[in-house]
């Protein structure tokens, strides 16, 4: 319990740390924020109406305790051009990026997992030597790149797979499928490599150590020497790098959800980018922030479960 207050505790500090920069990021910007978001024939009446919607006539942590406190109760504003609330648009986006972020990340681990436990059973081997070979391939190529070249052969030269749109679950279970295959695989490509690369080494290491030739003395079978005794104390490299990962993909899967047409936060964020709506803006981003954040104050946490020296540390 003490360990987790600790790490809640530092994650507190961190989400106001990221939500104060958010919430002041209308600072940054060059000139006048109103005549960025309503454009250059604003007149006088309506620069000022904007500043007292938006708080810009009040000063920076006034306007920062207000927002934060509406952000508590799920309040982060209202759209400046739809005038539709921030948080009932992510609330729309939001399944599609959970779904291909979750999607991404099983698919990742399926190819890697497997990989990496025979690759180091027989390392040097042609499956190692294959595995290693697609691996650095999957890391090299970029996600739009990738997704580019899935479009072209499944999509349009096979006509296999939609090439863009989205199909909620809920309407066709199938359809749906078929229009996030594609996407799933290219932003899952990159993190299947770097994945598969880091167990493996890290079994390797392990398999070198005395207690599994100890394990192999005693006659037990590689299955469970791998599994049981290599593959558990190898995992917590991976824990962590699949959870940051996870992370940055809510905020990595801006391009493919772009490239495919995707209804999820990336396009939202994208659409208010185009749209110059601020308000939407700044609430996309501190979402993306505190998921971020919250994921791998998870991760730490769960690190600690399952490792006691962390606790002790």
């Amino acid at each position: 319990m003490r360990y987790a207050f600790g790490r809640f505790t530092y994650l507190l500090f961190i989400l106001l740390a990221v939500t104060f920069l958010v919430s002041t990021m209308l600072e940054l910007m060059p000139g006048e924020p109103a005549y960025i978001i309503i454009g250059e024939e604003a007149d006088e009446e309506q620069i000022e109406a904007l500043n007292k919607r938006l708080g810009l006539d009040k000063p920076v942590l006034e306007r920062y305790a207000g927002w934060l406190g509406n952000a508590v109760t799920g309040d982060l504003g209202r759209s400046s051009s739809g005038n539709i609330p921030v948080a009932q648009l992510i609330r729309q986006r939001l399944p599609v990026t959970i779904q291909l972020v979750i999607g991404s990340q099983l698919l990742a681990l399926a190819f890697a997992v497997p990989s990496a436990i025979y690759s180091s059973y027989r390392s040097g081997g042609f499956v190692d030597q294959a595995s290693s070979a697609m691996s650095f391939a999957m890391i090299s190529v970029p996600h739009f790149v990738l997704a580019v070249l899935l479009i072209l052969i499944f999509g349009v030269n096979l006509g296999w797979l939609p090439t863009a749109g989205f199909v909620p679950i809920t309407e066709n279970f199938a359809n749906n499928m078929r229009s996030m295959v594609m996407p799933t695989i290219a932003v899952a490509a990159g993190p299947a490599g770097i994945y598969q690369r880091l167990l493996r080494s890290d079994m390797t290491a392990t398999l070198r150590e005395d207690y599994i030739a100890m394990a192999e003395a005693k006659g037990q079978s590689p299955t469970r020497i791998l599994l049981r005794h290599a593959l558990r104390p190898s995992m917590f490299s991976l824990m962590t790098l699949v959870g940051l990962t996870t992370a940055a993909a809510i905020g990595g899967s801006v391009v493919v959800e772009v490239i495919f047409g995707l209804p999820g936060i990336g396009r939202l964020l994208i659409n208010s980018i185009e749209r110059r709506d601020v308000v939407v803006l700044q609430g996309v981003v501190a979402f993306i922030g505190v998921g971020y954040v919250a994921l791998n104050g998870f991760v730490d946490i769960l690190y600690g479960v399952l490792d006691p020296r962390v606790r002790r540390g």
